[in-house]
């Protein structure tokens, strides 16, 4: 019986070795089958290489900021009564902001029209009396001392006059700042106050901007700032707006650079009408102050290995790895200038993935999905893609 068990299992053992190296040779054939089906591309999968404009210059940095803009503040101590506009809401110019508690200063005004009405009676009491006593004394009926006298009075009488208008005018300029209003079509920006706050001589109340000056308030290094001159284009990106690129061109240069950083500022007018909705982003570019025509290649195409560039070009439905030498970076679109590899013309995988192959086989269809790879038995079917570029 310990002779017939043990035949047993060896011939066991001897079929499931068969099995197993059938099943291996299935997956091994399987496999070649697919490598040998042609890899699916779309147009979208494939760059072109041609010239383009190569821009270099210094990198500008800073921040998009308006060019109108009114911190307004309190010009006289008084309480909040009423806050009108939030942040971000647009308003008019002469719009109402805020408005101050105005009871003394109407107290004051009131006092000091008072104050006028009587001094004006009194000058034309005191210069209806000068003109009589003028009057008197060409017929000789009054004396010259009588005469100066009235004189002085009429004198003093109006200097009372006037001094009583300019307070009237301070009372009415007093009761004008308890309303604060906006001083040009703009956005509060940022409300500093509610009703209720105790407002201070100078206290911060409200901020108005203009979105339509908006303007990039960016800062070069002192050694490039010889290479920047006024009407220089320039392109940048601003944080928050991903990949919209950005035009101006260099509107001023200061002319003392900063004590601490040794950076000098630049500011920058924008060229179109898309302008940022938001100021005080950071905003990085580059003003062009050189550009030349070169081979450029996008750095999604291009694969590093080491201190090693290439590139998998596309010829005669096959797929060639051509090492490239390249040059500087497009610091606007990331782009690299191609020395040597490429030509004119040629077309590269635009997203190349880490499974491309030497000489492999390439077919150009309408999308990843119009044509799949015919199944293969033992694996199951998938689409041979490269992902598309964006």
């Amino acid at each position: 019986m310990l002779r017939l068990s043990l035949m047993t299992l060896a011939i066991t053992l001897v079929l499931a070795g068969c099995n197993k190296d059938k099943q291996n040779d299935a997956k091994e054939g399987a496999s070649a089958a697919l490598t040998d089906q042609p890899l699916l591309v779309t147009q979208e999968d494939l760059l072109l290489i041609h010239s383009n404009a190569l821009s270099s210059g210094p990198v500008i940095t800073g921040s998009v900021e308006p060019e109108r803009k009114a911190d307004l503040r309190a010009e006289l101590s008084s309480v909040v009564l009423q806050v009108f506009k939030e942040n971000g809401e647009t308003v008019k110019r002469g719009d109402l902001l805020v408005r101050l508690d105005d009871t003394s200063i109407k107290d004051s005004l009131h006092s000091a029209e008072e104050a006028e009405r009587a001094a004006v009676q009194t000058f034309d009491q005191a210069e209806r009396q000068f003109q009589r006593l003028k009057t008197l004394r060409a017929s000789g009926m009054t004396s010259t001392q009588q005469l100066e006298d009235a004189e002085i009075r009429r004198n003093n009488t109006q200097s009372d006059l006037v001094a009583a208008k300019a307070r009237t005018v301070q009372a009415r300029q007093q009761l004008q700042r308890t309303e604060i209003r906006a001083p040009f079509d703009g956005v509060v920006s940022e409300r500093k106050v509610s009703a209720g706050d105790t407002a201070q001589l100078g206290k911060e109340l409200v901020k108005v901007i203009d979105p339509t000056s908006l303007r990039f308030e960016g800062l070069v290094s002192a050694d490039k700032i010889n290479n920047v001159k006024i009407g220089q284009s320039v392109r940048f990106h601003i944080n928050g707006y991903g990949e919209q690129e950005f035009s101006g061109k260099v509107k001023r240069i200061d002319l003392a650079a900063n004590a601490t950083t040794r950076q000098v500022e630049v500011l920058v007018s924008f060229d179109d009408k898309s302008l940022p909705r938001v100021s005080g982003l950071y905003a990085e570019g580059l003003i062009e102050s050189t550009s030349t025509q070169t081979l450029t290649i996008a750095s999604s195409a291009l694969v590093r290995e080491g201190d090693k560039s290439y590139a998998w070009l596309v010829k005669d439905g096959h797929m060639n790895k051509v090492i490239l030498h390249v040059g500087q970076r497009d610091a606007r679109h990331g782009d690299y200038a191609v020395q040597v590899g490429l030509k004119e013309g040629d077309k590269v995988i635009r997203n190349p993935i880490s499974t491309l192959k030497e000489g492999q086989k390439l077919s150009l269809v309408a999308s990843a999905s119009s044509q799949l790879p015919q199944a293969v038995p033992g694996i199951a079917p998938q689409t041979v893609a490269i992902p598309a570029g964006k």
